[in-house]
């Protein structure tokens, strides 16, 4: 069992490098590649180095690979020029392209289980309402200071900041960007707790055999 998630962590990882240099290699705009894909840089400075003193839930790494996946994918074409989201609009008549709606609403699933993980793992919180409470107003924290991140970067670029804010003529885009997140860490929360329970429990289980070993 333990062979087969390394080998499944090993997976991720490699896909994710992939990825990424695929994303990398003539992106639609290069200043708008950069600013999607930090966090994917930031991640991997952090979860590799601590793969084996800190590992993640298996639960977890697998919604930080697909995070990783929509992010890389919205930086090499810009959120508002993503092809599967062009079919989305034509196919069912929509007023934009929504990728990033998408990318919005996992802004809040994932890092609703990231927060999750760490604040049952390194505080004395145990499920319930507060635990709850307070991944909610993580999530929402993390959401606006990203909106606050790309109104500096609009006013540090100018004209040339579009293709990050990814607008689309949508006065209400901030908003419902945050709105996007809190639902998805509503959603997280209720479909996924459990599920985020038992692979905190293999994992506990499996990491004290490997201390002990």
């Amino acid at each position: 069992m333990r062979g087969v998630l390394r080998f499944e962590k090993l997976t991720l990882l490699l896909v994710t490098m992939l990825v990424l240099l695929w994303s990398g290699i003539n992106p639609r705009d290069g200043i708008t590649w950069l600013f999607e894909v930090v966090p994917v840089f930031l991640a991997l400075a952090i979860l590799v180095p601590t793969a084996k003193s800190f590992p993640l839930s298996s639960l977890l790494y697998r919604l930080l690979f697909v995070h990783g996946l929509i992010l890389m994918i919205g930086g090499h074409y810009t959120y508002a020029e993503v092809p599967v989201g062009y079919w989305f609009q034509e196919t069912f008549e929509l007023s934009r392209n929504h990728y990033d709606r998408l990318g919005h609403l996992v802004q809040g699933f994932v890092p609703a289980i990231l927060a999750r993980e760490i604040l049952l793992r390194k505080t004395p919180l145990v499920p319930g309402r507060w635990l709850t409470f307070l991944i909610i107003a993580v999530c929402l924290a993390f959401s606006a200071f990203y909106e606050l991140i790309e109104w500096w970067t609009a006013l540090l670029l100018g004209e040339s900041a579009d293709a990050v804010l990814g607008m689309q003529g949508d006065v209400w885009d901030s908003q419902w960007d945050m709105f996007l997140a809190l639902l998805g860490a509503c959603v997280s929360l209720a479909t996924l707790s459990k599920v985020h329970d038992r692979s905190l429990a293999a994992l506990e289980k499996r990491f004290s055999g490997e201390l002990s070993a």
